[in-house]
């Protein structure tokens, strides 16, 4: 990145920091926790130990950080080497991020930039001005994306609750700052759980590694009294749900069901895995040691803030969540397509020296897609 895109960006951080302190969630059991953050065009600095929220001000102001992350995981020595901390236990994170859905309209809003001639185009496959197939793709996710990953967050809060008889107040929804939400559980009865046991919550939350059997269906003689039932809980119930319908439907599919033997049953789950299991990222929830985005604090992938979700259904994070200054600010756009900000329109801009509110310019400037003239 450009020196002047740093100072930029820097400079319109710094003061949402300062402006924006009481946005920044400071966690519970702070001392026991790791810190670390990056600065822009820098590599992460991590290991670090602080006291209180007056501790992690302080930080802020004085290094300008691109980012600001801090550990799931308790430990009685956080500032020491990884092998050094002695883990306690750590709180359970979920990351559904829309890149992750496979969504038909990605292709829509997702531009690349060239890596050999650094030029920007539409095109997937290969840069349309010198034919380099050495391409970087930029995301600028739209309502859609952020729609769909809402549904894969609630169906996550109702096997959260429903299966594992997590408490709803233990539950915390953020949007990630960027393409999806960061999903928290805090003092659970998985806290102490190691990364194996993780995984193993991580297959049943999306629904891996179901066989017929589970579903009361067998090889041989099997009996359609076995099949789920609508009471039954966790995916008996679920699958009851989604197959049958209703009550009324199920004689007549669980007859199909057995008609159409074994076989068909297994096809059948590995479809289903879509409707009833999570879209989740398993390698975050497994991993005990990572440090996660701070609460409050700027994705330097997009200038928008990680922020909690009051009501996930009416949440608009290109509303809420772009809370940056609008100060006018001249850069040089090369947008191709067009996106939405505190319910403006920009672009999209090809090349063109134009002025636009800091938040805009940060978004662009944080995507690639401008810089300062």
């Amino acid at each position: 990145m450009q020196e002047k895109d740093v100072k930029f960006l820097e400079d319109t951080f710094k003061k949402y920091y300062f402006d924006n302190f009481d946005l920044i969630h400071v966690p519970e059991r702070t001392s026991e926790r790791e810190f670390g953050f990056q600065k822009f065009n820098s590599g992460m600095i991590r290991h670090i130990s602080l006291k209180d929220d007056k501790e992690l001000h302080l930080l802020l102001m004085q290094n300008s950080p691109s980012d600001v992350y801090c550990s799931n995981a308790y430990y009685s020595f956080p500032n020491l080497p990884m092998k050094e901390k002695d883990w306690k236990e750590a709180d359970l994170i979920f990351d559904i991020d829309s890149k992750d859905l496979h969504l038909s309209c990605r292709s829509d809003h997702t531009v690349t930039k060239c890596n050999d001639c650094n030029k920007i185009s539409k095109s997937n496959d290969q840069c349309t001005y010198c034919q380099s197939t050495k391409l970087d793709n930029k995301s600028l996710p739209c309502k859609n994306c952020i729609e769909a990953s809402k549904i894969e967050v609630s169906k996550l809060l109702k096997i959260l609750t429903d299966d594992f008889g997590i408490e709803e107040n233990s539950i915390n929804v953020y949007f990630s700052g960027n393409e999806g939400f960061h999903i928290y559980v805090y003092n659970s009865p998985f806290q102490e759980l190691g990364s194996r046991e993780r995984s193993e919550l991580v297959d049943y939350i999306m629904f891996k590694g179901a066989i017929p059997e589970t579903f009361g269906m067998k090889k041989l003689k099997p009996n359609r009294s076995l099949l789920p039932n609508f009471e039954d809980p966790g995916w008996r119930g679920r699958f009851s749900k989604e197959v049958y319908g209703s009550k009324s439907n199920k004689s007549k599919i669980v007859t199909e069901l057995m008609t159409n033997g074994y076989s068909n049953f297994q096809k059948n789950l590995e479809q289903l895995s879509n409707k009833i299991g999570a879209k989740i990222d398993p390698n975050v929830t497994m991993d005990i040691h990572r440090i996660f985005r701070l609460p409050g604090s700027i994705n330097s992938k997009s200038g928008l803030t990680k922020l909690f979700c009051k009501d996930l259904q009416k949440f608009d994070p290109y509303q809420e969540a772009c809370i940056l200054n609008d100060n006018s600010i001249e850069i040089k756009a090369n947008c191709p397509i067009e996106f939405k900000l505190k319910n403006k329109k920009f672009g999209p801009y090809d090349n063109e020296i134009i002025t636009v509110p800091s938040y805009s310019a940060a978004y662009m400037i944080c995507k690639n897609l401008a810089t300062i003239p």
